[in-house]
């Protein structure tokens, strides 16, 4: 009768040793994503972070600008060349109807 209560104390120590190593993380850091208390911490970065976070933002935003002005040029030179009439260049060896 000793060995069956120490098994059973056994099995029910390995539970609650597993519920909490595993299952214990598991719901604290489901409880702080729905108190939003990670989103806090994530949201207090470093000030030299930010800084450089900043100028990256606004050094994506001008070359942002740069390829539409760029893009922009692309497509009014392609309508220009679009719309131009095709000059003709008599082939080598053709006659020309005015000489005639």
């Amino acid at each position: 009768m000793d060995e069956d209560v120490f098994a059973v104390i056994g099995f029910f120590g390995t539970v609650i040793t597993v519920l909490l190593t595993v299952v214990g993380p598991l719901v604290r850091a489901y409880a702080r994503k729905v108190s939003g208390e990670s989103t806090q911490r994530a949201a207090s970065v470093p000030a030299e972070v930010a800084v450089r976070l900043e100028r990256m933002e606004q050094t994506i935003d001008a070359m942002a600008i740069e390829m539409e002005r760029i893009s922009e040029g692309q497509r009014f030179v392609t309508k220009l060349l679009a719309e131009r009439q095709p000059e003709r260049v008599p082939l080598p060896g053709a006659r020309d109807a005015r000489q005639s």
